[in-house]
């Protein structure tokens, strides 16, 4: 058994600046569990182009606002309490809230290695 802590990751390579937020990974492949857990932050009135080609991921949200948009143009109002499951290696759209960051708690399958990174700049969807 271990415990670990947000604050205790920030010191480590496992706090994430991910470009429109922060990752703390939380669990990572080297602890062994078979999948990652992350905290998650998407910084209000940004959007992400993200791919997971590699994972399945399902995001829990723990406080906020912000939305998800699929590649056929459906959005989804995520707020506290709401999960989206992208089972299917979803493309989407991920955006922060108008006025608020949107907190997730972020579950990969099978799990990062842990310092992986989006690159939102070039017009494609990050992936890894």
């Amino acid at each position: 058994m271990f415990v670990r802590n947000l604050k205790d990751v920030e010191l480590t390579d496992r706090f994430v600046e991910w470009g429109n937020g922060t990752s703390h990974r939380l669990l990572t492949e080297n602890d062994g569990m078979g999948f990652t857990v992350c905290h998650t932050i998407v910084r209000a009135n940004t959007v992400s182009l993200l791919h997971y080609r590699n994972h399945l991921e399902a995001c829990y949200c723990i406080g906020g606002e912000g939305e998800v948009e699929d590649m056929d143009g459906h959005v989804f109002r995520i707020g506290k309490g709401d999960i989206y499951v992208l089972d299917k290696h979803d493309k989407h759209y991920l955006r922060g809230g108008r006025d608020e960051d949107l907190v997730l708690v972020s579950v990969f399958n099978p799990p990062l290695k842990g310092t992986e990174r989006h690159v939102l700049t070039d017009g494609a969807s990050s992936t890894y």
